[in-house]
Parts: C-alpha cells; structure tokens; sequence
C-alpha cells in the first residue's frame, strides 16, 4: 500500500480499550479495517456522526504528526532511524488517562504530570524533522484557523506544527466538534461504557509508525519498542 503522510502515534496494544476504540470511532487502525460502532444509548446524535472528523486517524495520541516525506528521504531510511532511536529511549508510565471535553470536542487526557511523555515527544519530533517536507501553503492555512499564540505560530513554522515541546498536551480524540450542550450529554453516556477500561497505570510501551493512504484513512505500518 502507497501512503501519502506517515506520522508518530501512540496507539493501544490489542485489549478491550483498543477495542473499543476501534468500534467507538469505526475504524480499526491496526487492522486497516472499518469496524461497527457500539450501541449507546442517549447520545444526541448517532456515533457515526459524533466520530466522523476524527475516524480516518483511528484511536492514537499524537507523537509527531502526520508529515509528507522530504525529496531526499525515503520510508525505509524512516523506518530505521525511528527504530534507532527507540532502542535508546525508554518506556514511560503515566499515572493513567480520563475522559475530558477540550474545547468543542471529547478527549482522552492525561492524569498528574506528563513531562516523561512530553520529553519522548520532543525527542521524536527533532530528531525525525529531517524526513518532514516543509508544509504547503495550504496546511499552514488550515492550522492557523486555530487562531494560534505568537509562541504556537512561531513552532509551527520551525516544526510544521504548532502543538510541540512546551505547547505539546497529549490527548486521545473521541469526537469532532460538538454542538452547544452536546459535550455534557456525550460525556454522560460515554463515560460508563470507556472509564471502565482506561489503563491505569497509562503506559507506553512502544511507538506506532502510521501511513495516511490514499483515501485519507491512517494504517498502522510498524510498532517499535521503547527500549532504552
């Protein structure tokens, strides 16, 4: 399969928060595959329509995101670098996660301090700037809709995006953005059925190397251990 992006995600090992995840958004990224989504009842809109903006990136945490590939670096060279670099970096555990409304929309957040998870962020995404493209006028665009800070303009022009090292928050996207009252009511049913499987401790084993195919929808290409 040819991808036209590839990014740096954490995604969950196989288990019912993965699970779950798949059918929550309705595609399974390890699998490549669309997947039925849950029966829940009192959402105010199908589940299908809640995930729609988030679906085609599947359940993950942004490490470094999605980047077409410079002219002079190619997947393979990618591939192994990234390895290199995670042989060296090691796992991180996290007190765990809960389920959060950020602005218009639900997320998966994370508890007590994240400074272990932001420092592998920040290592991830300068050592592997040299395989991004610079992003084209039009990504530019669409990321300054956000009516970013002077600091997050000024990231996103020297790292092609505007939410890393002391801008990074990790989260877990649930849903788009959601109508007025909608987050409460999402929240409300949601929580009984996800809360329950929420790692605790939240660890990070590894790191997934995931493509953005042709249809817009990201695949898992190859997971790569934490083992420094």
């Amino acid at each position: 399969m040819q991808f036209r992006r590839f990014g740096i995600y954490y995604t969950p090992q196989d288990g019912a928060f993965a699970t779950f995840g798949a059918q929550w958004l309705g595609w399974d990224i390890k699998t490549g595959k669309p997947h039925p989504h849950p029966k829940i009842a009192d959402l105010p809109r199908p589940v299908a329509d809640l995930t729609a903006s988030p679906r085609k990136y599947g359940l993950h945490g942004t490490i470094k995101a999605p980047f077409r590939l410079a002219d002079d670096t190619s997947l393979q060279d990618l591939e192994n670098t990234l390895e290199t670099l995670t042989k060296r970096l090691p796992p991180v555990t996290l007190d765990g996660l809960r389920l959060s409304r950020i602005g218009r929309f639900l997320a998966l957040t994370v508890k007590g301090d994240q400074t272990p998870l932001a420092d592998l962020a920040g290592a991830i995404v300068q050592e592997l700037d040299r395989f991004r493209a610079p992003p084209t006028d039009a990504e530019l665009a669409r990321r300054r809709q956000a009516r970013l800070s002077p600091r997050q303009e000024a990231l996103l022009r020297q790292w092609g995006y505007p939410y890393v090292l002391d801008e990074f928050r990790f989260h877990i996207t649930l849903t788009g953005r959601l109508a007025k009252g909608e987050a409460d009511q999402v929240h409300t049913a949601l929580a009984p059925h996800l809360t329950p499987l929420l790692p605790t401790p939240f660890t990070l084993p590894d790191l997934t190397l995931v493509g953005e195919d042709r249809a817009g929808m990201f695949h898992e290409i190859q997971r790569h251990p934490l083992s420094g």
